[in-house]
């Protein structure tokens, strides 16, 4: 068989091992040359299945490119735990191969089991990955009343979560430990956050939470405009008014990399990265100080994949990924930091500048007359105590342009 023409099977399975599989799965594995898959996979077999097997070496992802073609002309079949498309192997082998040379069988996922084992309905459930991705990632998903589903990293995993629901002041909340789902030694341990006696349980386990904040639990929602005490900061911060003014005109979309250039305390790139998981971002700041302090804000706030890249535009961004948004908070004076990125700028991208001094104003006055776009003016008045009353403090106006590349 060529290689061209070789394809592979991807087979779901559970912590139940052979007898979970379907007919069609185990007529796939019976019928395979060779069956990839993790060492704890390969030993749930059993001795039905006659083909070769091969443990996934480390680091695993490196390596399938070789293995795969090293075995082209043979029947494969890998092995993946619960659906292999749902943040599993499955999806990989679709990007290294393509569509039509994978077939997959799936095993009903750990969500499915962890939401039939709880009695909620899996649309109406958060699921967070915490294999491979730091425990931060599951910020943005604790929010009041929701319901998410934890895949955990290891053991240790549920006292961390525990740990940070309760830093977030939801020590609150329930979370019920699923090990093992649909396997002979399946266990469940129930708990509260701000309580949770367990170091250590079985590795192989999902979290259940029932998010439940205590009174004064800060509120941080997905949608922009955070207080500007979520960020630390040294004053460089776009004010929460303009912040989400300026993200409604960058319009966030899903898998769409926006710059954040002179990025300060980064919060236009974490509030972008925020709306949905596929938001990617990247921060560039010329002083390494705000670099740092730009990642402690993404990993506080829950995006930690926030790429923030140290340096001074423009010729920092000259090697950087097209984006298909650009914002420009600072250095807007500094000649070729405009220029580089609006000819960066993918076709149907946006870029928005924000402007408050007479100089920067007198930039983006020429770039509107030679692009046009939107330009608009913002004051924002915040009642502050003068005495024993209340009266109007106004910030200095800021000038934001926006344009769209055709």
């Amino acid at each position: 068989m060529r290689e061209s023409d070789s394809r592979v099977t991807v087979v779901g399975i559970g912590a139940d091992g052979t007898p979970g599989l379907s007919p069609a799965a185990d007529h796939a594995l019976r019928a395979a040359d060779v069956v990839m898959g993790s060492t704890r996979q390969l030993a749930a077999l059993g001795d039905g299945v006659a083909a070769e097997r091969l443990s996934w070496p480390s680091p695993m992802l490196d390596a399938l490119p070789s293995l795969l073609a090293e075995n082209a002309d043979r029947q494969v079949c890998v092995l993946a735990s619960g659906d292999p498309m749902f943040f599993g192997i499955g999806g990989t082998l679709v990007r290294l191969l393509g569509p039509e040379r994978v077939h997959v069988i799936p095993h009903p996922s750990s969500a499915s089991l962890a939401c039939g084992r709880m009695g909620w309905a899996l649309d109406k459930v958060d699921v967070v990955s915490l294999v491979g991705r730091p425990l931060e990632t599951l910020h943005p998903s604790v929010q009041p009343g929701r319901r998410v589903l934890v895949l955990s990293s290891d053991g240790r995993t549920p006292a961390s979560v525990a740990a940070l629901l309760t830093e977030r002041g939801c020590g609150d909340s329930e979370l019920s430990v699923l090990e093992q789902l649909g396997g002979a030694d399946e266990r469940r341990i129930d708990g509260v956050a701000g309580e949770w006696p367990h170091a250590e349980v079985g590795p192989l386990n999902v979290i259940a939470i029932d998010v439940r904040p205590e009174p004064g639990a800060p509120l941080l929602p997905r949608t922009p405009g955070l207080p500007d005490d979520a960020f630390e900061n040294d004053g460089q911060l776009t004010k929460r008014e303009i912040r989400a003014i300026t993200l409604s005109r960058l319009a966030p979309v899903p898998g769409q990399l926006l710059w954040d250039v002179g990025a300060g305390a980064g919060s236009i790139g974490i509030e972008w990265m925020r709306s949905h998981p596929a938001c990617r971002a990247i921060a560039v700041e010329a002083h390494a100080e705000r670099a740092a302090r730009c990642a402690r804000n993404a990993a506080a706030l829950g995006v930690p994949g926030l790429d923030v890249v140290t340096g001074s535009a423009p010729d920092a961004l000259r090697d950087l990924e097209r984006p298909d948004a650009v914002f420009v908070g600072g250095a807007v004076t500094v000649p070729g930091v405009v220029q580089t990125c609006w000819d960066s700028l993918a076709a149907g991208g946006r870029m928005v500048v924000n402007a408050v001094t007479l100089e920067s104003e007198a930039v983006l006055a020429d770039w509107y007359e030679r692009l046009g776009g939107e330009l608009v003016r913002t004051a924002v008045s915040r009642g502050s105590p003068v005495g024993k009353f209340t009266g109007w403090r106004t910030m200095m106006p800021v000038t934001t342009w926006k344009v769209s590349k055709r």
